[in-house]
């Protein structure tokens, strides 16, 4: 339970200390949308410091429909874990549009790994917006981050912009996808092909895997057409069971490689700029905020309404109202 009284120093000191449960209090503080918990999450934030430096690897994870994300995920959390390494994983999960609380149950479909006393769990509700994404959940791990864990898997809910989204916020992005009957690159959105970092064709077990290797051969070669003639990273395509645990280590390595590739100085350089593009999403979750929040606003919501579902007035002129009547707060 959080409210506006607690104690940001303690909270802080039980966080760097490892202690879960004030971990878990310290997240749902930072995504939290009262204002009298955002001032409190400003201070908390504030007082773990966060480096731009930090040696914790953050990594999005995505995938189309039926990839089987979370048995991924338990499996390379689980070999993580197996190396000694701490993990957390925060997935962004759809939100109840009426409650705004997580719809799906990450802990239930990561049983195993939701045991393990080095991984951490937690269902990242994203409350309907972008901007809510970005502002709960790269607060979130930097909370993780102050708490010493090594490892922050986000996982997105695989629909369309919230993937650009995360891929901001991380180090690298692994894009899982399934060898499919016809077209293997059918359902792989050029978009996606521009932000992953590491391409892994799951499911690569029993009948499949000869069907998954394919895939993934047809795919690379596409990926170097693309690339072709520049010195940048090319994002290696990989098979791999999550079922199985097979090749999840594999996995790893790609992703570990692709973070040497960046250096030091170009994971600082990719950080300061994600910094400045939360500031930016900061900012516009701020004004989204104080848009709900204003009185003038408040009082014309209703007439506006029915002004517009009725026709009588169009979307143009009634976003003007909205602001004329927010900038008259």
């Amino acid at each position: 339970m959080v409210t506006s009284t607690v104690d940001v120093r303690a909270l802080a000191e039980g966080i760097r200390a490892g202690r879960r449960g004030d971990v878990s209090r310290a997240i749902t503080l930072v995504e939290s949308s009262r204002a009298d918990h955002r001032e409190k999450a400003r201070e908390l934030l504030t007082a773990l410091a966060p480096s731009s430096d930090s040696p914790t690897v953050r990594v999005g994870i995505s995938g189309v429909p039926g990839v089987g994300k979370s048995t991924f995920i338990e499996a390379l959390g689980t070999y993580l874990t197996g190396q000694g390494l701490k993990v957390g994983v925060l997935a962004v999960d759809p939100s109840s549009v009426r409650t705004g609380g997580s719809v799906l149950g990450d802990k239930t479909r990561m049983a195993q790994l939701s045991t393990d006393p080095n991984a951490y769990i937690r269902p990242s509700p994203s409350a309907g917006t972008l901007g809510g994404v970005a502002r709960a959940t790269t607060q979130a791990m930097l909370v993780l981050e102050a708490a010493g864990f090594d490892v922050i898997l986000v996982e997105t809910v695989g629909v369309g912009q919230s993937e650009v989204t995360v891929a901001g916020m991380v180090d690298t992005f692994l894009f899982l996808t399934l060898a499919r009957t016809g077209d293997q690159l059918q359902g792989i959105k050029k978009g996606i092909l521009e932000i992953a970092d590491v391409i892994a064709v799951n499911k690569a077990d029993g009948d499949r895997e000869i069907e998954a290797k394919s895939a993934a051969k047809e795919l690379a070669g596409a990926l170097r057409l693309v690339y072709a003639g520049g010195e940048n990273w090319v994002p290696p395509v990989l098979t791999c069971s999550g079922l199985e645990g097979r090749d999840v280590d594999h996995v790893w390595t790609r992703i570990t490689d692709h973070r040497e590739h960046l250096g030091a100085a170009g994971l600082a350089a990719k950080r300061a700029e994600q910094q400045l593009e939360f500031t930016w999403a900061l900012v516009r979750d701020e004004l989204a905020e104080r848009l709900r929040r204003s009185p003038g606003v408040k009082a014309i919501r209703e007439q506006i309404r029915t002004e517009v579902l009725s026709g009588d007035l169009t979307a143009p002129v009634a976003a003007d109202r909205l602001l004329a009547a927010y900038d008259e707060d």
